[in-house]
């Protein structure tokens, strides 16, 4: 893959770092407390904060994000094309780059029919989006490094996109098998970079209990299911909650050990970056758990 838009490659990978943190609960806070807890996880060591856009404009959130952290690299585990137009996209991220040197990344993707009335022809959308963006490159703030760009990516043709147009792809809600998948479709250039959603518990049925409540929204969105069905799930594996195989595959629990186990296996199957996601099955956003978890995945 050529360098699209004069991106370093080496030098976003290292700030990416090897684990990062995803951390869509994030938007379920205010303001103040939002800032807290950037704060707490840059300094657990982690280099790395995605956060969602759902309830809260990813432009915005990530500005309140990077401006509570020093070091911490911000990034948008998705922003909607849906949500504004390419030239939009362009100068907010611009923006940010130009505020906050080398430390946003732009995580693009076209999220669910279920979600967006217009929603239409996935792949060609995202095609002429990207095509839009590029040639709206220099609009908005001017950073010093262009900010770079990822796709979610799940399929062979949308990854290949990514790979000719982006730095490369930030899956979710995928197994260590599409991870090996993703890096093959994307050749050895682009930036790899799934997320893994985990639960600190070593009960079996506690664990799995709190895995299943996440999941169930993700099972009902065909854009995931089809993807499973690909990798030797069934249907019955994505019924009534989702098999243990299945909710095994997806969302590793149990000790720390455990974790780090799994975090591994993406990284030796091709990841470049994992950015975890904790559950907590309860109270509390995941601080706890990722504050058990840092010396094991950041040592």
């Amino acid at each position: 893959m050529s360098n699209i838009r004069n991106v370093d490659l080496t030098a976003l990978r290292t700030r990416l770092g090897r684990v990062g943190v995803w951390l869509g609960a994030l938007e379920s806070l205010p303001a103040r407390a939002a800032r807290d807890a950037a704060g707490q996880i840059e300094a657990m060591g982690y280099p790395t904060l995605w956060i969602a856009e759902n309830r809260k404009e990813a432009f915005a959130q990530a500005s309140i994000l990077l401006s509570a952290s020093e070091h911490l690299t911000v990034a948008t585990g998705i922003a909607n094309v849906w949500a504004r137009e390419p030239d939009t996209a362009v100068s907010g991220a611009n923006t940010l780059g130009e505020a906050f040197p080398d430390r946003f990344v732009l995580g693009l993707g076209i999220g669910h029919a279920k979600f967006v009335e217009r929603y239409d022809k996935p792949l060609a959308t995202m095609r002429t989006y990207l095509d839009r963006m590029h040639e709206s490159a220099d609009a908005g703030g001017s950073p010093v490094n262009p900010v770079p760009w990822l796709v979610a990516a799940l399929r062979p043709k949308m990854l290949e996109l990514a790979a000719a147009r982006t730095q490369g792809s930030h899956p979710y809600f995928v197994p260590v098998e599409h991870t090996a998948f993703a890096r093959e479709a994307l050749g050895p250039a682009p930036v790899l970079a799934p997320e893994v959603a985990v639960v600190l518990d070593p009960d079996p049925s506690t664990a799995r209990a709190t895995a299943r409540a996440y999941m169930k929204m993700y099972l009902d969105l065909p854009n995931y299911t089809g993807n499973l069905l690909t990798f030797g799930f069934t249907e019955d594996d994505l019924s009534d909650g989702g098999s243990d195989r299945l909710v095994d595959a997806i969302v590793p629990w149990g000790d720390v050990e455990t974790i780090r186990s799994r975090v591994h296996e993406h990284l030796d199957a091709g990841a470049d970056h994992v950015c975890i996601q904790p559950l907590t099955g309860g109270p509390g956003v995941g601080l706890r758990e990722l504050q058990k978890l840092a010396p094991a995945l950041l040592g």
